[in-house]
């Protein structure tokens, strides 16, 4: 497998990977950034996703295959723009697609796609899921076969419109001393058909107990939810985004509260940081992207990875991005 700080792939840009592994082989789901020369800003209207490809890789050597386009947006009726970053998960003896993207009225909803093989294709239903909203969906499978869904994203994600309890399209962020801008997660029916819980709040707590504060650039939560387990224990793990790391909480529960306990990953070349976290073959990866290969245009992103590595208390080691 490919070292540390190179992409996966060149032919395209990826963007917002999702590292699974089916079938003794490791599936990532990413983004397709597409270039163009339109304007970077806080909306996020750069990011101009169109489809979705999905890329595959073993241990036994060093080639990433590239399984083509497996969903495009005009195959999706309530999809208006911007395939932004998707995951997939494994129930049913289906692989379902999980994604955002806006609707008809320009609102992030969160769709599925069905399909019956990790490497697509996968067919879209003809309505998003009701009551999802915002972006980053990360679907992930407990030991007890339920599946959460986490998701959100300040700015152009829209979370903070909904902290009235619904969409308000002149929404803001808190001020910096009341408590952050909370993720979100919710529990799929066991078909995967929509939400069997109403989206509640995911809070990350300080080590002393206290809810995370909105000016607390360097801990609060911007986007990019990402869950895994370890030992037992929920690792809750996201982006500051201001603030370009990623980093990470921990709880006993996969609905928390989380502790907040350190950072994965320090900033890397580009305004976006987003990542997952897979085991394969006793090694845990992280797989994350930057802009280094286009030289900092922020829409036009690789996906990397690289060894993450835990302590004996179970904490991560921070990474840093070694560039030449």
């Amino acid at each position: 497998m490919k070292q540390q700080n190179t992409p996966l792939v060149t032919h395209i840009f990826t963007a917002d990977p999702s590292a699974h592994v089916f079938n003794d082989r490791l599936y990532v789901y990413p983004s397709h950034d597409i270039p163009h020369d339109g304007e970077d800003n806080d909306n996020g209207d750069e990011y101009q996703m169109r489809d979705y490809h999905v890329l595959s890789m073993d241990d036994k050597s060093d080639e990433v295959i590239d399984h083509g386009e497996v969903l495009h947006q005009d195959q999706v009726p309530w999809v208006s723009e911007q395939l932004w970053a998707p995951d997939v998960v494994f129930k049913n003896n289906t692989y379902y697609l999980v994604f955002p993207a806006r609707d008809k009225d320009g609102i992030f909803r969160l769709g599925i796609a069905e399909g019956k093989s990790p490497e697509g294709p996968f067919t879209p239903r003809s309505n998003y899921i009701p009551g999802s909203f915002s972006i980053d969906p990360c679907s992930f499978l407990d030991d007890d076969s339920k599946v959460y869904i986490y998701f959100g994203g300040l700015w152009g994600g829209q979370l903070e419109k909904y902290r009235t309890g619904s969409f308000d399209p002149n929404g803001t962020e808190p001020p910096k001393d009341e408590h952050a801008v909370w993720p979100k997660v919710a529990l799929m029916k066991e078909d995967m058909s929509e939400f069997a819980t109403k989206p509640q709040d995911i809070v990350i707590l300080d080590e002393n107990g206290n809810e995370l504060l909105a000016g607390d650039e360097d801990r609060r939560y911007f986007e990019d939810p990402w869950m895994h387990k370890y030992n037992g224990k929920y690792y809750f793990s996201y982006s500051t985004g201001t603030t370009h790391k990623i980093v990470y909480a921990t709880s006993d529960t996969p609905t928390g509260p989380f502790t907040y306990q350190g950072t994965i990953l320090e900033p890397v070349i580009g305004w976006t940081t987003h990542h997952s976290i897979v085991e394969y073959h006793g090694k845990w990866y992280l797989f994350y992207h930057d802009c280094e290969y286009s030289k900092g245009i922020n829409h036009r992103r690789c996906v990397k990875y690289c060894e993450l590595s835990y302590n004996p208390d179970g904490s991560i080691q921070t990474i840093v991005p070694e560039y030449k």
